[in-house]
């Protein structure tokens, strides 16, 4: 990092859903990464300006990636500041969680040259052939610490008792069993092979087929896995939510946060956007919550959506909006006016939508 930014410089923004210090709920913030501190705002009338709410110093701060003291929140990562104040930040992928994890540390060492802590990625790697297996198994049995047992859904079938593929790399990551996510690759795939974990579900079967067995276990949020002792199955679906499992049960190809406008009092909240195929459905979740379950959705198939004219306010919008805008109308014609952060967001959104229309 350039030691030589003005103090007022932007490194990186964007929504992070972050945990309150007195009432512990969940709220979307707008967050801003300068070079010395980390600001958030109250994202208000879907104006990202509008209130600051906090500061983050980030002189002497420590960063926890990945952090697992929420199971249900897998994509948190932890700021603890020099006088030991916590900061739970949730981001809406992996991939955002590591490079705000990675940004704010480059801003932390900055500040404190060889003195900050590094994100678990950087430190010096571990050696492999040094690593017990008996040892690690043992420590995913923990009560405690150990790899966190989830029910799931894969095209229309629940499996109990198991664990996506990110989830265990996260978990020996976070437990220091390795350093690198390919590491944990490397790792999961030998625990695998000697049968301790078991592939369940379509994906991560097939992933067994490939000859490399470095490249057989999926760093994958929607690859399933289990203990080989404690893995149950149901045959199928009930027909009553047989629906719902398949809709949920597709890949995931996009998420993110956006801002949508409501049905009935046209307000603007953010939301978890994820787009699915196959087949292909786009649902939101309640940030504030625990994503077990979309507030709502629709299937993309007939769907027509469209960009919206920047200059002005379109019709069927309400209240001050920063433009950005883009509709998207369902075969039962419902409206749903949806709006990004930026125009590159919004045609990355559009494109990729209208691809499974």
């Amino acid at each position: 990092m350039d030691t030589m930014q003005p103090e007022n410089a932007i490194l990186k923004e964007g929504f992070l859903v972050k945990r309150g210090h007195i009432v512990q709920n969940w709220k979307v913030r707008w967050f801003v990464l300068l070079p010395d501190r980390l600001l958030y705002y109250k994202y208000d009338c879907s104006r990202k300006d509008s209130s600051l709410r906090g500061k983050v110093l980030l002189l002497g701060c420590q960063l926890t990636c990945p952090c697992l003291e929420y199971e249900n929140r897998p994509l948190v990562i932890k700021l603890r500041t020099q006088k030991s104040a916590e900061y739970f930040l949730e981001a809406c992928s992996r991939e955002e969680r590591d490079t705000w994890a990675d940004s704010i540390t480059a801003v932390i060492q900055n500040l404190c040259p060889g003195k900050a802590q590094k994100t678990l990625s950087e430190q010096t790697p571990l050696q492999m052939n040094n690593i017990s297996l008996n040892q690690v198994v043992d420590s995913m049995h923990d009560v405690h610490s150990g790899i966190k047992l989830t029910n799931n859904v894969e095209q229309g079938s629940y499996f109990k008792n198991c664990f996506s593929g990110s989830a265990m790399v996260d978990w020996l990551v976070s437990m220091s069993f390795v350093v690198t996510r390919k590491e944990a690759v490397t790792l999961a795939s030998a625990l695998m092979e000697e049968s301790y974990v078991k592939p369940v579900g379509i994906k991560s079967m097939e992933a067994i087929r490939n000859s490399n067995m470095t490249e057989q276990f999926l760093d994958d949020s929607t690859s399933l896995y289990a203990l080989a002792e404690s893995f149950k199955r149901k045959a199928s679906v009930k027909s009553g939510a047989s629906l719902s499992a398949l809709e949920l049960s597709g890949k995931v190809v996009k998420r993110g946060y956006l801002l949508k406008q409501g049905h009935k009092r046209k307000n603007w909240n953010v939301r978890l956007f994820v787009l699915r195929t196959e087949p292909g459905y786009l649902h939101y979740y309640d940030p504030s919550r625990e994503h077990v379950s979309p507030v709502g959705g629709f299937p993309l198939r007939g769907c027509l959506i469209s960009s919206l004219d920047d200059n002005g306010v379109p019709s069927g919008v309400k209240g001050k909006v920063q433009g950005n805008l883009f509709k998207i109308i369902t075969q039962n014609d419902t409206h749903y006016f949806i709006q990004a952060t930026s125009r590159e967001e919004k045609m990355d959104w559009i494109v990729a939508i209208k691809q499974l229309t």
